[in-house]
């Protein structure tokens, strides 16, 4: 008995220095051995497509920073409400169309202020979580990556932070959102603030998340 496979839609453009085309391809080949018929597009117009996304299980976005119609962000948020999946990391989802607050509502957080310089930090993984199939069975780890301070939804599931040390201004360390889920409608969504770069992208623990967080939100 043949089985219909899934279709993933990349979705993918935005600022270049943020390695749209190569962080994407990365995870292309993953999502054909999880089952996935994968179709590219650079262009958001995609999003005004209701048939095929109506047909698609899930979206990969990677569009950092730009700007996205009034019709194309509608159609991208009755997708995910009918179910479409939709998952992305960093700036590709995280701080994409800064100007569409509906979008940021969707993904539950965008960067608000610029980062930290890069460094070594723990990621923290939930502990009330742990039994979350995105993070089931890892543990805490190191990994070189910038701190962004977030503005997030309060209904988001937190399943990682990485903590903002105390200083002079804020004398007690804070914990801000660093991997996350929500659900929106019939559809679930994935986001991770880590893996800006490539190299980021190469850190088992990163990768692992993400790739479960692709299958998660998949319808």
């Amino acid at each position: 008995m043949s089985h219909a496979r899934r279709r993933a839609l990349i979705v993918r453009g935005g600022r270049k220095a943020h390695c749209p085309v190569q962080t994407t391809n990365l995870f292309m080949p993953f999502l054909v051995r999880q089952g996935f018929d994968v179709l590219v597009e650079d262009c958001l117009e995609v999003y005004e497509d209701e048939k095929l996304l109506a047909e698609t299980d899930l979206v990969v976005q990677c569009w950092p920073g730009g700007d996205i119609t009034p019709r194309e962000g509608a159609g991208l948020r009755a997708a995910v409400q009918a179910g479409t999946g939709l998952a992305g990391w960093h700036a590709g989802l995280v701080d994409a169309f800064p100007e569409d607050l509906d979008c940021q509502l969707l993904v539950g957080g965008r960067f608000q202020l610029e980062p930290s310089e890069t460094g070594r930090r723990r990621v923290r993984l939930a502990a009330e979580r742990a039994d979350h199939p995105v993070i089931d069975g890892l543990s805490d780890f190191d990994t070189d990556a910038e701190r962004y301070w977030l503005l997030n939804d309060p209904l988001i599931d937190v399943l990682a932070t990485i903590t903002f040390d105390g200083d002079e201004q804020r004398p007690e360390a804070s914990a801000v959102p660093a991997v996350w889920t929500r659900t929106w409608g019939r559809g679930r969504v994935f986001a991770s603030a880590l893996g800006r770069r490539p190299s980021d992208l190469a850190t088992p623990e990163v990768r692992a998340l993400i790739e479960r967080g692709l299958l998660w939100a998949s319808r």
